[in-house]
């Protein structure tokens, strides 16, 4: 209590020794506070993180693709210049996280629009968790007559009108 109370005495009543006290007693006690709190936020755990990359058969990265995994709830978007995605942990659904550690198997579904889906697997390393992801272009022909499908009720008439539709076909 004695520091304290010469602390709020007026720096001219205090001597220079006793002000340098003062001064480096209320440094020390900042410094060791901010020691304390930084060792708390190292404790947390941090996984091994693990980059996909998404990119088309020409090499070039898809900028509209997401990846997900499959006890996951949420689709992560790429970076849409890099078309990466890197991460450390899973968020399940019941509010618990999953942290990637070494040896822990992992698959991910990454779609984009216009590209066929892929399933991947990976096993984390310790390092260099790179997942190249190349996705095909889908085949879609417009150009040729699609037909709508015709889905017949008993109370049809068929367009000659001689007879009703059979409802037994």
């Amino acid at each position: 209590m004695m520091v304290f109370s010469r602390l709020l005495l007026p720096a001219a009543r205090l001597s220079s020794s006793r002000l340098l006290l003062a001064a480096a007693l209320t440094f020390g006690t900042a410094a060791l506070l901010s020691v304390a709190t930084s060792s708390v936020a190292m404790a947390q755990d941090t996984g091994i993180p693990v980059e996909i990359r998404v990119m088309d058969t020409g090499g070039a990265p898809i900028a509209t693709a997401v990846v997900r995994h499959p006890e996951e709830q949420e689709r992560h978007p790429v970076n849409t210049i890099t078309g990466a995605y890197t991460t450390d942990v899973l968020f399940l659904p019941d509010g618990s996280e999953k942290l990637f550690i070494k040896g822990l198997d992992l698959e991910f579904e990454v779609s984009a629009p216009g590209f066929v889906t892929a399933n991947v697997r990976h096993i984390v390393r310790k390092r260099r968790n790179v997942i190249a992801v190349t996705l095909e272009t889908m085949e879609l022909n417009l150009l040729d007559d699609l037909e709508e499908p015709v889905i017949q009720f008993g109370r049809d008439r068929p367009i000659d009108g001689a007879t009703p539709a059979d409802p037994a076909q």
